[in-house]
């Protein structure tokens, strides 16, 4: 029987759910995970790995256009080809036969790229500026995204859930925004099909999206990596939810009382076992939401997150953190993909601490082939979801298009290159000025000085690609910083437009 991909997962009219785990049976018929599926988008220029599950030593029959590869199931059922390297177009057929035949329909060929983080990756176009405006001109078939639905797990799964989307004026609602406008500018540019694949959790820390493998290997992080076994290991389940139900009935007499009282109705309290499944824990989002893709190709990996880990006695791990994540995810999949972040933006939250999650970016920019999208100018103080998603996108773009794929586009702005001290100055030099630096409105703000024991304001003046900090205060200064709060003013650009990045340096930083 020859079915599609998609069909195949109705049963009667009714949808039949994948499981996660997939063990087929002795006599199982060819199954494909979901992320193979109808309207997919798969990397060109590169051999593309198909999988999936069939009975014990089945033979395998794989198709696309003229790429074609055979291969028997291993002794567990699961069976796996590399097609050679595909042109971008479509659309194409895949063919998957075994005792069973799959056809996966509209199957383009272009640029994929996977994007996670926490709520403002998952934040979708319809909470973005100007949506109405943007829903009118979403008429891009050709791009495509696959929501990864599937929740955190305790053990790395095989499969996920979700569905590629067809981009359109009544499907573009739905997807990440940060994704979407970085992939629009890169269909403008590239002129390629474009796939993007979304798994992002709102309210996220970084923990639950690394290997626990990863992260318990690594001394740098044994310190939390503890204190976040202990704290989690004193998880009392039925207590937390007896002390839940106590409150939501607090909560529903409070909430009647309210309305007839015509007041506003107080915040509903969250279930501590729902909010713990969500965050996964240490592992348990990579273990749900990123495990299952692995093997697919993709060009590059963006990531926005940061916000959850800002908080005191946390932010100081991002800085190994993140670079553990890159490598992690680039071990799994077998090579050294491009990856970029979002810089966290201004923002005027009290009890975090975001200067210190801005330089743990910074710092790893040091891990090769990376790039950062700075947004310090584009952040809104009062909400940590900023709608402006459009220029995130642009410059996660801007980056992708000038060092992945050879374009002459600024990628950055300003980063500090080295600093030195001259008399009672710091004489900071930087890369990425475009056309040179530029302060904003005419002046520079936001500049600091240290002896090594405090930091005072600083007057700052351009030179060249330099840039030239004094204090009258600091007679012999030792270390100097820029935007360092959690809500700065933006003053240093450069010629693109595009804002220098906050930082600290001293002595032992260069």
């Amino acid at each position: 029987m020859i079915v599609s991909r998609k069909a195949s997962m109705f049963v009667s009219g009714s949808l039949v759910l994948i499981a996660c785990l997939v063990t087929p049976s002795v006599d199982a018929e060819v199954k494909l995970p979901a992320i193979i599926s109808d309207h997919m988008v798969l990397q060109a220029d590169a051999e593309v790995p198909i999988w999936g599950w069939a009975s014990p030593r089945e033979t395998v029959a794989v198709r696309l256009g003229q790429a074609q590869a055979d291969v028997k199931a291993d002794q567990n059922g699961k069976w796996q080809v590399r097609l050679p390297k595909l042109s971008a177009g479509g659309p194409h057929i895949l063919e998957v036969k075994g005792s069973n035949t799959l056809l996966v329909k509209d199957v383009l060929v272009g640029e994929v790229w996977l994007g996670s983080g926490q709520s403002n990756m998952a934040m979708t176009v319809n909470r973005a500026q100007d949506f109405e405006k943007e829903a009118a001109a979403a008429n891009l078939p050709r791009i495509r995204m696959f929501t990864v639905s599937s929740t955190a797990a305790s053990a790395p799964q095989a499969d996920c859930q979700g569905e590629w989307i067809i981009c359109s004026p009544e499907t573009v609602a739905r997807f990440s925004a940060t994704a979407y406008f970085f992939g629009r500018e890169l269909h403008k540019s590239l002129g390629v099909p474009i796939g993007l694949i979304n798994s992002s959790v709102g309210g996220t820390p970084i923990e639950p999206w690394i290997s626990l493998e990863a992260q318990a290997a690594s001394p740098d992080l044994q310190p939390l990596h503890q204190s976040l076994q202990t704290s989690d290991g004193g998880f009392d389940g039925a207590k937390a939810k007896a002390k839940y139900e106590q409150d939501l009935a607090k909560w529903q007499e409070a909430q009647k009382k309210a309305k007839a009282a015509g007041q506003p109705i107080p915040k509903r309290p969250q279930d501590p076992q729902a909010v713990r499944e969500r965050k996964g824990n240490v592992g348990g989002l990579f273990n749900g939401k990123i495990a299952p893709l692995v093997g697919y190709q993709i060009r590059g990996a963006l990531w926005y997150q940061g916000e959850a880990n800002s908080t005191p006695g946390k932010a100081e791990y991002y800085r190994y953190q993140l670079p553990l994540l890159i490598n992690d995810w680039r071990t799994r999949w077998g090579y050294d993909f491009p990856f970029a972040w979002v810089q966290l933006p201004n923002f005027g939250g009290p009890g975090r601490d975001w200067p210190t999650v801005r330089q743990a970016m910074l710092d790893t920019l040091k891990v090769p082939n990376t790039g950062m999208a700075i947004t310090l100018d584009i952040g809104e103080v009062n909400d940590i979801h900023p709608k402006n998603k459009q220029d995130v996108g642009k410059r996660l773009a801007l980056w992708a298009l000038g060092t992945v794929y050879g374009k002459s586009v600024p990628t950055s702005g300003p980063l500090p290159r080295s600093h030195e001290r001259r008399g009672n100055s710091i004489v900071v030099s930087f890369s990425h000025v475009d056309g040179g630096l530029v302060a904003k409105d005419g002046e520079l703000s936001g500049f600091e000085v240290g002896d090594g024991t405090t930091f005072k304001p600083a007057t700052a003046a351009i030179e060249g690609d330099n840039v030239v900090v004094t204090s009258r205060d600091v007679a012999n200064p030792v270390a100097v910083r820029y935007a360092w709060s959690n809500n700065p003013q933006a003053s240093l650009f450069n010629g693109a437009g595009l804002p220098a990045t906050p930082f600290s340096l001293d002595a032992g930083n260069k």
